[in-house]
């Protein structure tokens, strides 16, 4: 490890703890199969897709960098027991083929409805982890029909949603710093075309310092339910995290009135990496929401 990053000290710890997140939900990782999977014909693309269990339809988007089995390894295996289960892989990431279209949330949340429309499912509770989160908020907004709850794992609407250092650590990286990394291999192993390595990483890190802002008119809108789910120390401004919250009706004082339908749930001690490991602590505050 301390080969792999020497002479990257600023970028250091964000990668590491990456890079061992990615390990350790593989190392554990779901031993479950899906009851389906191949590749759906979206938007100029094919998107890799795994179905798991019976019940109503939950949508799972992962984080950068990530697969199915490292984001979600630990998750499926619990929800597939009363849902329906599926789980995308966006693109460029796993299985899903490098393009060169432009990526964008937009175009991301546009291939989650796609994918639907092939699995034949008109609406679905979606779960969404950092950039994942962000494609489910761009979702929530161009097809509120299609959505029947929602929960953001980690992420905001807006690139300033995140601390300084955050954005300024995504426009320090290059493809060297994952060179013969966990990330790399698991690339390898599953991507249809190993020789697009570098132009994948290339193209997310123009993607991650591409600056966005879905706008808080547009969050005001969405009439479904939410559930934001936060690390303490993850990364989020935590004010514009609070403003987000009252923007989709929450922050009041529900001993005088109503309790809103949507929620927030901070976990104390928690990183970005952190949380996403805490599967039992995030799988009980979607229970909960999601009943």
């Amino acid at each position: 490890m301390k080969r792999v990053f020497k002479g990257y000290n600023v970028i250091q710890p964000v990668l590491i703890m990456a890079i061992l997140f990615f390990t350790i939900l593989r190392s554990n990782g779901q031993q479950l199969k899906p009851a389906a999977s191949g590749f759906a014909p979206v938007n100029g693309i094919k998107v890799y897709y795994e179905v798991y269990g019976e019940g109503r339809p939950i949508v799972l988007l992962h984080g950068a960098f990530m697969t199915i089995e490292a984001n979600w390894g630990q998750i499926i295996p619990e929800l597939a027991k009363t849902r329906k289960v599926i789980a995308i892989e966006m693109q460029g990431h796993g299985h899903t083929p490098y393009s060169d279209r432009k990526l964008s949330h937009a175009t991301m949340a546009r291939d989650v409805v796609e994918v639907m429309d092939y699995l034949k499912v008109d609406s679905a509770d979606v779960v969404g982890y950092s950039m994942g989160g962000e494609v489910a908020y761009e979702f929530a907004i161009q097809s509120p029909k299609r959505l029947r709850k929602l929960v953001i794992i980690s992420s905001t609407y807006k690139s300033t949603g995140w601390l300084p250092e955050v954005n300024n650590a995504f426009k320090s990286f290059k493809p060297e710093f994952f060179a013969n990394s966990p990330l790399h291999t698991a690339y390898d192993a599953v991507a249809p075309d190993k020789t697009k390595w570098t132009s994948y990483l290339e193209q997310m890190f123009a993607f991650a310092k591409e600056p966005f802002d879905f706008g808080d008119a547009n969050i005001a809108k969405i009439s479904a339910p939410v559930l934001i789910i936060a690390g303490d120390n993850d990364g989020l401004d935590k004010i514009e995290l609070m403003k987000t919250y009252k923007l989709l009706g929450g922050g009041v004082a529900a001993d005088m009135g109503p309790m809103p339908k949507s929620h927030l749930a901070i976990v104390p001690a928690q990183t970005h990496v952190g949380l996403m490991m805490q599967t039992t602590t995030i799988l009980g505050y979607m229970n909960d929401f999601l009943k």
